[in-house]
């Protein structure tokens, strides 16, 4: 379990399976939610194990990854690799076995992307590293909606565009909490290369062009009030807390009154709110 990174996944789970009622723009059926949360776990969680593996020289130098199994000792890295490489197959094959080859094929590519694109190309070399490898984590309303219409369309387009402007202000916040973490091993986050000013700022525009992105769906006929109210309120309440936590790194505030994870613990709740919003869109329309 802890190789798999749960925490993570939820946060996966919860973007998949609301967009899959907004495909049926009802209740889809249950069978298909649940073997796609499978699927889409066991995918999830052998990106995730896989990351370890590659990782584990530096997870055994920053505090925030000390207590991984790999670095404990609990796993080997070879039964972490052959663990990662099964759960890739298996979940792999479920999909297409199960639901369809489409939805099989990107929870394939969001797995590949993750691990060669993010881990092993982009997060040691380069301070946008999260930005272009979140994109692994913008799959998941792909899948969600293919799962339950076997095609695209734009409504899952313009989600995984809120999530991929949602992950760099998401992320950020704990990374300037971690950065020593990152810095001691050499891992050059933005909040390592750059000041919190800087940092703050990127944030705040990232959260404007997330919150205009997310109010897309209403116009082209997704989505109705209800939704609309939700994104609204959410955003502005999160546009809120980037500009104060612009306003703190401008004054040059430091340590715990910078209060940056403020806007981390945020967004967790902001995408929460906003995915469940698209859940129950289709029944008050």
């Amino acid at each position: 379990m802890a190789l798999t990174k749960p925490r993570i996944i939820e946060l996966l789970l919860i973007t998949t399976v609301p967009v899959m009622f907004l495909a049926q723009q009802g209740v889809p059926d249950l069978k298909l939610v649940l073997l796609t949360c499978v699927g889409g776990y066991l995918s999830a969680g052998g990106a995730n194990a896989l990351n370890m593996y590659i990782d584990r020289d530096i997870d055994a130098l920053m505090d925030r990854t000390s207590q991984r199994p790999l670095v404990t000792g609990m796993v080997s890295p070879p039964e972490c690799l052959v663990f990662g490489i099964t759960l890739a197959v298996v979940s792999t094959l479920l999909f297409g076995l199960t639901v369809n080859w489409l939805s099989a094929w990107l929870s394939l590519g969001a797995l590949l992307f993750y691990v060669v694109v993010y881990t092993m190309l982009l997060k040691r070399r380069t301070a946008q590293n999260i930005v272009w490898g979140g994109i692994a984590g913008c799959m998941p309303v792909l899948i969600g909606w293919s799962a339950v219409t076997n095609s695209l369309s734009w409504a899952p387009v313009i989600l995984f565009l809120v999530i991929f402007f949602w992950t760099p202000p998401h992320y950020w916040p704990l990374s300037m909490k971690v950065k020593d973490d990152y810095a001691r091993v050499g891992v050059p986050m933005l909040p390592v290369v750059a000041s919190n000013k800087v940092v703050a700022r990127q944030i705040v525009v990232y959260s404007w062009v997330m919150v205009a992105v997310s109010l897309l769906l209403t116009p082209l006929g997704y989505t109705g009030w209800f939704y609309t109210a939700v994104a609204l309120a959410a955003g502005g309440w999160w546009l809120w807390e980037a500009h104060a936590l612009q306003n703190r790194a401008k004054a040059e505030v430091t340590g715990a009154k910078l209060k940056e994870m403020r806007l981390f613990h945020w967004s967790i709740t902001y995408v929460s709110l906003l995915f469940v919003a698209i859940a129950v869109d289709p029944f008050l329309r």
